[in-house]
């Protein structure tokens, strides 16, 4: 029997990972697990790890690695993960990385690849700040890149009232990145000694890095 893949997908906001792991999933059968959709999930189903993360979230407080991995626990041991899985926003820390190592061994498991999407900041700050919505549909637009064809009426629904994100703005969106370089510059180099850190340019087109993802899991899943 094949032992699942666990791929673990490292980027700021903004560079595609929720689009290119939706596109894994349909390409090989994997399951996106990120951190809130499995909390959020683990409450609902009353299970113990679940309701101690209620507990902690309904007080204000964060909910700690232990509670996390046991819930991650309990998902990975569900059917529907049998090809595998891909990891959105956890883990954050090289600690919270030795601990998912430690985890996936009592499965034996171990993770298949670290994958970073490498985007440059300026351009990542022209990206995200320059997004806005039609109000009515939510239509995607961008100042940039997808104005409507007609200005100021959507080209979906013909709305005419749009919006912005209020943390869509370049002063926001800096800081979320030098957060996130801060963060994760510990996991890239935690992974990159185990070696199984991959980089990819995520700037390019989306259909392109599909591809270029595509061709690190076939090569990884062949060792």
């Amino acid at each position: 029997m094949t032992t699942p893949a666990v791929l673990i997908l490292l980027g700021p906001p903004g560079a595609g990972k929720g689009t290119q792991a939706r596109m894994l999933e349909e390409d090989f059968g994997f399951v996106q697990l990120s951190t809130g959709d499995l909390l959020r999930a683990a409450v609902a189903s009353g299970s113990a790890a679940g309701m101690q993360a209620k507990a902690v979230m309904e007080a204000g407080g964060l909910v700690s690695d232990e509670i996390v991995l046991a819930i991650l626990k309990d998902r990975m041991g569900q059917p529907d993960v049998t090809k595998g899985i891909i990891l959105d926003g956890f883990p954050r820390t090289d600690g919270q990385a030795a601990a998912l190592d430690e985890l996936l061994a009592g499965a034996g498991q171990t993770v298949t690849a670290a994958i970073s999407l490498d985007v440059d900041d300026e351009a990542m700050v022209g990206r995200i700040a320059g997004r806005f919505t039609c109000g009515g549909c939510g239509e995607g637009y961008h100042d940039d890149f997808k104005q409507p064809a007609v200005a100021g009426v959507c080209d979906k629904c013909g709305g005419t009232a749009f919006k912005r994100r209020a943390d869509d703005n370049a002063e926001t969106v800096r800081e979320r990145l030098k957060a996130y370089h801060a963060q994760t510059a510990p996991l890239i180099t935690y992974y990159d000694a185990k070696g199984v850190l991959q980089r990819i340019d995520a700037m390019g087109e989306i259909a392109s890095i599909r591809m270029t993802l595509g061709n690190i899991v076939k090569g990884v899943s062949a060792q």
